[in-house]
């Protein structure tokens, strides 16, 4: 099987969770038995590679090597622009996150705008449509109901790096890690976070990772101005694994996850979980974290007192948390991958 991947949110330096889910699967691909080629815009790579440069070249590029390379399938993580251009010439599988575009939260307009545009005629053309959990399944045979249920399949996530040691909590350490936008729901945490009893504020900061998005002003505004709360933009992946490492509880209201990769990173530590009941998020969670309506400033606010005044409650949720991440695996994301082409052909 000759497979060709667009792989450069792989080996982009500030990775979002796009990136991350790319370079978590692309190296578990590469490790299997298969005719596998990268397309990048860089000289890094793993395994064979092409890299082309540009930004409306590249999809050209891109489309016109999977035509001329004889590929089997053309697989794209994060972007429908190749599999649109290539049409029906060479099997395409996209990887679908989330429906982001369509739903009425908060969205950066461009790739709004993108998305609508492509996604139906890509879907509609992919011999397998795979997405990055089953919330998302749901959404993508909701909005193209022509679309065959067997068609779409779930493969899931891994977490960022394998075998990784508990938490040792600093008992004063509230983390939040994601790109600043509205999607992400930090202006609500940060005014729950200031709600929250001054016996309690005083003892815990409020951290907030992640690089600038969109729409963002109010948060950074918030953030300056609250006292207890700190920005730290874009860290590097050693740096995070060290504010997982020490966190005592980490929370991820979003209003709207396709998966969800750092609620799975800070499972897999044993970090007690505040999160929404929204997108996939409960689907990740599972029973292991206290979920809150992401939408309430009180709801977060009670779910991060019920966390940080209830030591009992923290305890059962970093045991039962690695058990919930021992679920996923991008051993199994790869193996569900396989599977579905399979059925494919």
């Amino acid at each position: 099987m000759k497979l060709v991947i667009d792989a450069r949110e792989a080996f982009c330096k500030k990775k979002a969770g796009k990136g991350q889910w790319t370079k978590g699967f692309l190296e578990e691909l590469n490790s299997r038995d298969i005719d596998l080629t990268a397309l990048t815009h860089t000289s890094q790579s793993v395994g064979s590679s092409v890299a082309f440069s540009g930004k409306l070249f590249w999809h050209l590029a891109a489309a016109k090597y999977a035509r001329i390379s004889k590929t089997d399938y053309y697989i794209s993580p994060t972007s429908y622009i190749a599999p649109y251009l290539i049409g029906k010439k060479v099997p395409c599988v996209p990887i679908i996150h989330d429906l982001i575009a369509f739903q009425n939260e908060p969205h950066e307009k461009r790739a709004r705008f993108i998305e609508k545009l492509l996604i139906k005629k890509v879907v509609m053309n992919a011999t397998n449509v795979c997405t990055v959990s089953e919330a998302t399944r749901k959404d993508v045979l909701k909005k193209f109901p022509h679309l065959s249920p067997s068609s779409v399949t779930a493969i899931y996530a891994g977490p960022m790096r394998d075998n990784m040691p508990l938490s040792v909590p600093d008992k004063k350490t509230i983390l939040c890690v994601g790109t600043l936008c509205p999607r992400k729901n930090q202006e609500r945490l940060i005014q729950a976070y200031d709600a929250l009893p001054h016996t309690i504020r005083s003892q815990y900061r409020l951290v907030l990772v992640g690089a600038r998005g969109w729409h963002d002003a109010e948060i950074l505004r918030l953030a300056r101005v609250t006292d207890g709360v700190e920005w730290k933009d874009y860290v590097s992946d050693d740096e995070y694994q060290v504010l997982l490492s020490t966190a005592t509880v980490f929370a991820y209201p979003s209003l709207y996850e396709g998966f969800g990769m750092q609620v799975l990173d800070a499972l897999q530590r044993g970090i007690p979980i505040l999160t929404s009941d929204r997108g996939s998020l409960s689907e990740v969670v599972g029973d292991t974290a206290v979920v809150v309506d992401p939408t309430s400033v009180r709801s977060i606010t009670s779910g991060l007192i019920a966390l940080l005044e209830n030591a009992d409650i923290r305890n059962i949720l970093a045991s039962n948390g690695p058990i919930q991440a021992s679920r996923f695996s991008w051993k199994r994301t790869v193996d569900l991958f396989l599977k579905a082409l399979n059925g494919a052909v």
